[in-house]
């Protein structure tokens, strides 16, 4: 039976029509840890693929037992089905990795080395993103600044998902069970003892990415909503300083009118001043309807994924 204490690195790996790259993925994995002396797994989770991703997968499981397969009934995006991967991961050190090979396999064993030497946590830095358009360095750069300033935890800039995390840590993360998950988020919140190795981001190795500007947008935001309550409390601000501004100013008429007696007032400096407390008005029902939104979907408690079917799990080789 296969338990914990036999599997040395747990490979996750989320996958979603990836198709072109599967092969290269495996190869490498093999050539950077079969001369090793670890025993391994790799949890591949399939993402709901609309190509052949999945028989690829299963075609590969049936010939490698190291090779475990969790398919999901849809697609549910890569947090969740890394969620997933990770519930499903039983070695005494876990490593969330990509497929497109821009996470290097070769660092696996390092980090590895490091968990040794008594770390709980092993951090893969990019010191190099020259693959990376430079439109997505400049947002990437603002996003990690702007975070930075305003979470709760300290997230380290330039470093994905790609880590590798003790039993112990991973363990804590699977007791994270909220629905809107931003990983890199739940990774820093535990703390442990950690350590930094760093590495030049390479090329994709094959296939297109599947992150466009929206679905960034959309982590970015899920990111700042989930590990801080500062928008929220900044609309406190802005309205006590919206109330004073307008206590002044309603004073000064007063004053004004019993000085110099009563104006016409413009029709544009009341439209502008209608129009911009609205927009304060709706820009603050919007923040609170993000957070209201998510308080929604966790109070529904449904399952964070649903898993299709799986394959390979009762057997681990090296």
């Amino acid at each position: 039976m296969t338990t914990k204490q036999n599997i040395d690195i747990s490979l996750v790996v989320p996958m979603y029509n990836e198709e072109k790259v599967i092969e290269s993925f495996f190869g490498e994995i093999r050539e950077s840890l079969d001369d090793k002396d670890v025993y391994y797994e790799i949890v591949c989770v399939d993402d709901g693929s609309s190509d052949n991703t999945l028989e690829i997968l299963k075609s590969h499981s049936e010939a490698d037992s190291t090779i475990k397969v969790i398919t999901l009934s849809r697609n549910f995006g890569k947090e969740i089905a890394m969620t997933a991967g990770l519930d499903h991961a039983i070695g005494n050190t876990v490593v969330p990795i990509d497929c497109d090979l821009q996470d290097p396999p070769e660092l696996i064993y390092q980090m590895y080395e490091m968990w040794l030497k008594g770390f709980d946590v092993v951090l893969a830095k990019r010191i190099d993103r020259q693959s990376d358009s430079f439109a997505k360095r400049k947002t990437s750069q603002a996003f990690y600044k702007f975070i930075k300033k305003m979470a709760d935890i300290d997230i380290p800039e330039n470093v994905g998902d790609f880590r590798l995390l003790s039993r112990k840590a991973a363990d804590t993360l699977n007791l994270y069970r909220e629905k809107s998950r931003f990983m890199k988020g739940l990774f820093a919140s535990l703390g442990f003892k950690s350590a930094v190795v760093e590495y030049s981001r390479p090329e994709r190795a094959a296939g297109e990415t599947k992150w466009n500007y929206f679905s960034l947008y959309k982590l970015a935001l899920e990111g700042i909503i989930s590990f801080t309550s500062l928008p929220l409390k900044v609309w406190s601000y802005v309205g006590a300083l919206t109330a004073i501004m307008s206590f002044i100013y309603g004073a000064y008429l007063i004053i004004k009118t019993l000085l110099f007696g009563v104006d016409t007032p413009g029709y544009a400096s009341l439209m502008v001043t209608l129009l911009f407390v609205s927009g304060l008005i709706l820009i603050s029902l919007g923040v609170i309807g993000e957070y209201l939104a998510r308080i929604f979907i966790e109070v529904k408690n449904r399952p964070i994924y649903i898993i299709d079917e799986k394959y390979g799990f009762e057997d681990v080789k090296k």
